[in-house]
Formats: structure tokens, sequence, C-alpha cells
């Protein structure tokens, strides 16, 4: 990569997709001279119709609009489009200023006003602005909705913690198909780490850059989940006054994670694959529709053939989702992750709560690695943060240790285990060394020993 492609990627411009409407073609080459450099997209229309049009094929980061025009006013017509869902950032440029016509682009919904004639550093200050106000906004409502889901303090891990074969076998896969956008399914017991998964997908893709919207789609009512995925007009139910930009259209060039998809009605079951299919989405009580860049995550922690088979969840939609499918292991399959995620915890949870630490002495270690985790990792943090509040491990409610009595010694597990190893694989001891990941020879000497 050059420095002047490094530079470009730096320039909030480097990204945007801008919209010129001017019916001056003077005014419009001006424009698109000093901007197509600069910017990924500049297209121009002449008049509103010509801009309706281009709106209705793709969506536009800012859009720069001429007041004064043939027809109709370029106010006239942005608060029109306000009014039928359009949330393209606008600025507004004109000859003719006054106070009245600020005020007024401002209620119709103009990001800034620039007076004619201007020269070009004025209108690129303006448009870095605009793009740069904008990213804020998005990222501060995203923020506000992680906040209102997870609570103040707790940390939304963005890589899979944990050396064990089985979470190293998913992270692979997702280092393998990070790079594409081909839906993915995440799959799991509650607890087991679906969203951090998710997560790090989003942080190894290009998409790295661009917004992360986890959706919990069984957290949000069936009869509003469809408003808040593909945004509404102004008025398009009782007590939306404004229009509203949806979850989907906010993540525009990163990720979409729908948490629990089995858990959405059969209307949006329906939107979402229409979503999937076409990659464009209408926002409820509008005529247009908008082009998504977004990559689709989604996750159950129940079969989803099953629900299909119960009729609570579509056949197409699933043959759509399910193109690479992510099975999260169990905590308790991880071994020494536990101990290492129980550390993180400790770190993390006595920082934010201001506790003094504990220590995870071996008798602790123990319990951790012998409990099944039937909550996984939620449990696991849950019983770490009890554990600091009260100033030591509760390791009676954790599984008991076996008696003494009970425990075999080793040898005659080991042979326990090659016996039934030996019985399974119908006397093969080739098959039987493959099974228990050992070697013939292992097998052979074994059983010499007890001589079989």
């Amino acid at each position: 990569m050059t420095d002047t492609d490094m530079a470009r990627l730096a320039d909030p411009l480097g990204q945007a997709s801008i919209l010129i409407v001017d019916d001056e073609p003077g005014m419009r080459n001006f424009l698109v001279k000093t901007l197509r450099p600069l910017c990924q997209l500049v297209d121009e229309a002449e008049n509103t119709e010509a801009a309706a049009a281009l709106l209705n094929t793709r969506q536009y980061d800012v859009m720069i609009l001429d007041n004064i025009m043939p027809g109709q006013k370029g106010l006239d017509w942005l608060e029109e489009q306000r009014r039928e869902g359009g949330f393209t950032d606008t600025i507004l440029i004109t000859a003719y200023a006054d106070l009245q016509t600020a005020i007024d682009a401002l209620r119709a919904g103009a990001s800034d006003f620039v007076l004619k004639p201007f020269r070009s550093n004025q209108i690129l200050n303006a448009l870095r602005r605009c793009i740069e106000a904008a990213r804020l906004k998005r990222e501060n409502m995203l923020l506000r909705r992680e906040l209102e889901a997870t609570g103040v303090g707790r940390r939304r891990r963005r890589e899979l913690v944990g050396a064990s074969p089985a979470v190293s076998q998913v992270r692979d896969l997702l280092d393998r198909v990070a790079q594409v956008s081909t839906p993915v399914l995440i799959t799991g017991a509650s607890g087991t780490g679906k969203e951090v998964a998710a997560r790090h997908l989003h942080a190894r893709s290009s998409r790295a850059g661009a917004p992360f919207v986890p959706v919990q789609c069984g957290a949000i009512p069936a009869d509003v989940i469809e408003y808040e995925l593909f945004g509404h007009a102004p008025g398009a139910f009782p007590g939306a006054p404004a229009g509203r930009e949806g979850l989907l259209a906010s993540a525009q060039g990163g990720t979409v994670f729908l948490d629990e998809i089995g858990e959405l009605s059969p209307s949006a079951q329906n939107a979402l694959l229409r979503v999937l299919e076409d990659g464009r989405i209408r926002p409820i009580g509008t005529e247009r529709t908008l082009q998504l860049d977004v990559r689709f995550v989604m996750s159950s922690s129940r079969a989803l053939d099953e629900a299909v088979a119960a009729g609570h969840f579509r056949e197409d939609l699933l043959f759509r989702i399910n193109v690479i499918e992510v099975a999260m292991p169990p905590l308790r399959e991880r071994g020494t992750d536990i101990v290492e995620l129980a550390g993180l915890f400790l770190a993390e949870i006595a920082a934010q709560l201001q506790l003094p630490p504990l220590e995870l002495s071996a008798s602790v270690k123990s319990a951790l690695l012998r409990h099944d985790w039937p909550g996984n990792i939620r449990e696991l943090r849950n019983f770490v943060e009890r554990s600091l509040i009260f100033g030591s491990f509760s390791l009676d409610t954790l599984a008991p240790a076996r008696p003494a009595a009970d425990i075999l010694p080793l040898e005659e597990v080991e042979r326990r285990e090659i016996l039934h190893a030996l019985e399974a694989a119908g006397g093969n001891r080739s098959e039987a060394a493959r099974r228990l990941g050992v070697s013939r020879k292992t097998i052979d000497r074994k059983c010499a020993a007890w001589g079989l």
C-alpha cells in the first residue's frame, strides 16, 4: 500500500460516498474535480428528480444540495425526503443567505450550511465535519445500546481466550472465514461465548474499522423488532414523531450480530430472508430501499432444525444462514481454559469493583476443573464475582471431590479405557489406538502385559 493510499484511508473522506445535487454544470464540475481524488465515490444529479433516482439505488454518506434550482427548491425537497424516511446527511449550499434560510435548513434536517461562492477547502472541511459528526452520533447510539444491555463497567471481549484444542479449532475456523462476507451461524449452549466469537470474527476481518452491531433478538418485542432492524419514517407507528435509522443501516460497512435468531417473529424472519437475498432494506413507512454493505453473523443456543420441524423457524432462512456453522464448545470441554478465564475474571472484576484480589490456589484450581459448569462461561464469571464480593471462594457450591474410596489407581483407569476402546472397535487394535489418541505399539505393549 502506497503512502497516498494510507493517507486516503486515514482521511474521513477516503471511504465516503458523496452525492452532488446542483443545476449548474460549472458548480457540479468544480465539486466533482475537487472530491473524486479524495472520496471513494462521487455521483452528481442536475435536479431533485435525478437525485431521488440515485438515492433509490444506493445510500450516500453525505449529499451536497443546492437550494435554488428550477422546479422544486432544495429545502422543500429535503423536507419531503425526511418525511419519507431519508437519512442521508446533507450540506446545503446557496448564494442567497439569510437568517430564515439557515433556520429552515436546520428544521429540514440539513447538517451544515455553506454560502456560495466558496473555496475548495471550505466544502472539504464541511464534509469532514459532517462525516465525523455522523460517526460520533452512530457510535454514541451503539454504545448506549451496549451499556443498556451489559451494564456499566462490563467489558466486551473481542477475542477468544484459551489454548485448549476445542477453542483453538474454533479460532482457526473463524480466522479462515474472516475475509469473506458469507453469513456465519454460531451455535452452542447459552454462556459458551457466541458473541465473543462474533466479535473475534469482526476484529479479524477487513470490516474491523466499521461498526459491530449486536442485536438481541429475544430482548426486543416482536411487534417492534422490524422497526428496530429496518428503521422507520416519521409517524410510521403511534409515538414515532421522528424518523429513525435502523440497526442494520447503522452497521453499514461492518458486521451485524443477530443473537438468538431463533427468537425472531415469523414476519421478521421473512423480512430478514429478503435482506439476505438482495442486500437491500426498506425502512417501515417509506417507499425507499437502501443498499446494505454488512456481514451477517447469527447465533442460536437451540437446534434450528428442530425449530424448523416444529414450524417455528423458516426452513429456507435456515438454508440461507447455515452456510458456515461454528459450534462453540461447552466450558467443561475446554480443560485448563477454565483456570485461565477465572484468572482473567478475577483481575477484571476486582479492578472494576475495587475489591482485593483472591489467589487461585491449587485446591481452587482443582475444584474449578472438576466442576461441569452447566452455565458455562457466564456461570464461571458469576462464581468469580460472588467470591470476590465475599472475600473467599465458595467451593461448596461446586461439584464435590470424589471420596477417596471411589478413586481408582491410574493403572486401573488406563486398563479399563483401553479395554473399552478395544471392545468398541471390535478388537481392532489400530482403530482402538486411533480413538484413544495413542500409538498401536502402546496398545500391543499393554495387551501383552495383561496376557491378552
